[in-house]
């Protein structure tokens, strides 16, 4: 049996960048930290000579062409799987809510698959491999941060070159500035979930003639990053996660609604610097940089919604557990 464990992560700035639309023009780049929140794939090998798989529905397969989950189904076919296993996939966060999920489960699924065939697998390989399952087989409309993110773990300034390669940058940040940041740090969970596919294929359609404001988004992560190695003031974080806030809004493309700008003008009435709708927008989770002492009041005026607690992961996709 192997067990790994991938993180979500949290995009603060530089989001749409990422994607081919833009970055085959001039270089993109995100700023990304890796939440304390996984998704667990469970593989073990099969006594019977078929592929069991269990997620929010149970597939059983003779073959693996056969099999419906087409993540699953790639990454078995990347990896050149071919012996019977079962496969269990369980996230602590639902799908379509903002927090990279697919291309999360797609690096762990990588990850276990090769284990099981004895492989070392490092972050850079595993988010190439994930780029090509999701973009170029299955032709998804989403950018390249996201298997990054999961792949690499921690505080990263992430750059995509126009001749299609990435660089990761670990961000600097001592322990102290990295629960600075948590301790000012709300999520809470519009309860909407939404196709992140739909949004950003509108976007990669819209990208040309928003390049200028692309650019700018892009220019943001590198003043953030900036800001958390230089101890991060919260004010001006937060501030600048308000000015991106609106400029990614600014865009269109069903980013935002009527719930999500009342939750979020109510927020920063109530004492939050800044904040974003996290992912391609139209739903999931929103992200405020607040005092500790202004989170009660926020929450109060939201009406309590249900709220994840933040803290960050350093470490990207791993081995949780391996057994004979």
């Amino acid at each position: 049996m192997i067990i790994t464990q991938t993180p979500f992560r949290v995009s603060f700035a530089g989001g749409g960048t990422d994607l081919k639309a833009f970055f085959q023009h001039e270089y993109g780049a995100v700023f990304s930290i890796a939440l304390n929140h996984h998704i667990y794939v469970n593989i073990h090998k099969r006594f019977e000579d078929d592929f069991r798989i269990s997620y929010s529905k149970t597939e059983i397969s003779d073959s693996i062409d056969t099999i419906s989950h087409d993540l699953v189904r790639e990454a078995l076919k990347c990896t050149g799987l071919k012996s019977p296993i079962e496969i269990t996939t369980i996230a602590d966060v639902p799908a379509g809510t903002g927090l990279g999920s697919s291309s999360t489960l797609t690096v762990g699924l990588l990850n276990a698959f090769r284990a099981l065939q004895g492989k070392i697998s490092n972050g850079d390989l595993l988010a190439k491999q994930a780029c090509e399952i999701e973009i170029d087989i299955l032709g998804n409309p989403i950018g390249k941060q996201d298997q990054y993110a999961a792949a690499y773990g921690g505080f990263n300034y992430i750059r995509f070159n126009s001749d299609g390669t990435v660089r990761v940058d670990p961000i600097p940040c001592d322990t102290a500035t990295r629960h600075h940041i948590e301790s000012h740090s709300l999520m809470v969970y519009t309860a909407q979930k939404r196709s992140a596919s739909k949004i950003l294929a509108k976007q990669t359609e819209g990208t040309k003639d928003k390049f200028a404001v692309l650019r700018e988004m892009r220019d943001m992560a590198n003043e953030m990053r900036n800001i958390v190695s230089s101890g991060a003031n919260m004010s001006d974080f937060g501030s600048l996660l308000h000015e991106g806030w609106l400029l990614k809004r600014s865009l269109g493309f069903g980013i935002t609604n009527q719930l999500i700008d009342e939750w979020y003008d109510t927020a920063r009435k109530a004492g939050a610097y800044g904040g974003k709708l996290l992912g391609a927008g139209g739903g999931g989770f929103i992200y405020f940089i607040a005092p500790p002492e202004t989170h009660s009041k926020i929450l109060e005026e939201l009406g309590y919604p249900k709220t994840l607690p933040v803290s960050f992961d350093p470490f990207g996709s791993r081995i949780a557990f391996i057994s004979n």
